[in-house]
């Protein structure tokens, strides 16, 4: 079943007087939306305890939990002391979904740096194999870890080095965020077609079955020369991309990712809003 969430509390969260993510099982329910995001990205700062209830308060409203883990993450860093802190992120995100109840954690993969691209690609793809060990290790190969499409162009992080590192082994899927991909590539997301061109792709290079289910962000982003400048709202008309060719394009090829709002702010309505699109365009 395709889902639809926000990352993280909106603004509307905190101005309806709620204070804590337990809250927002029963406020993501109310609002008729699917999953939510954990976002650890300056760190992982819970306890177990504080953890489980919140998995628990999910539980109860039928609302599945991912979790993004730390943006300190950097596979292409080419200090290998460095690197063990970026195993240990994600492995302390995984065990930290585990307690949530869920099955998903979203990193970033790296920055390219100060080598050639094609080096600092390299030295991502080696990272995540003794990454992938690390996982089989831990019990946690009945997880899914989704390297994530990045919208500055000095990250690593195209569709094709994403689609690549999730060749690597089964335990990863793609972490494709279409306001990413239309900021480090200039504006390129418009038609139905330039969704159906990037999702056949996937689809040819890791097959249907493990594409189906695949990790998603979406929200409209700023961008400049350089990439991604700064996330939007769904209130914005010149940068997009727009969510409806996208949601044509999900339905021709009967895909039902796991998708998750990255708006400013209005995270929660612009997801309802996704669902809301998805629900009644035709194909």
């Amino acid at each position: 079943m395709i889902k639809f969430g926000p990352t993280g509390n909106s603004k509307s969260f905190y101005d309806a007087g709620y204070k804590n993510t337990v809250q927002a099982a029963k406020f993501c329910k109310d609002m008729g939306l699917d999953c939510f995001e954990y976002p650890f990205g300056r760190g992982i700062l819970m306890s177990e305890d504080k953890a489980q209830e919140i998995g628990q308060a999910f539980a109860d409203e039928n609302v599945e939990l991912s979790v993004h883990a730390p943006y300190f993450i950097n596979f292409a860093n080419p200090d290998d002391e460095a690197v063990q802190k970026s195993y240990n992120y994600v492995l302390n995100s995984a065990k930290f979904v585990k307690l949530f109840g869920g099955k998903r954690v979203v990193f970033h993969p790296a920055a390219q740096g100060k080598v050639s691209r094609e080096e600092a690609v390299k030295k991502t793809e080696d990272r995540l194999k003794i990454l992938a060990e690390y996982i089989y290790l831990n019990n946690y190969e009945d997880l899914f870890f989704c390297p994530e499409t990045m919208g500055k162009i000095a990250q690593i992080g195209t569709l094709e080095e994403v689609v690549g590192f999730c060749k690597i082994d089964k335990v990863f899927i793609p972490a494709i965020d279409f306001g990413h991909l239309n900021a480090r590539e200039g504006g390129s997301l418009k038609t139905v077609d330039d969704y159906l061109i990037r999702l056949e792709y996937m689809i040819s290079q890791l097959g249907y079955e493990r594409v189906k289910h695949f990790h998603m962000h979406f929200s409209k982003i700023m961008y400049g020369g350089k990439g991604e400048i700064k996330h939007l709202t769904f209130e914005d008309s010149v940068y997009g991309p727009e969510f409806e060719p996208l949601a044509v394009a999900l339905k021709k090829l009967k895909l039902e990712p796991f998708i998750i709002c990255e708006s400013a702010g209005t995270q929660a309505e612009d997801a309802q809003e996704m669902k809301r699109i998805y629900g009644t365009v035709d194909i």
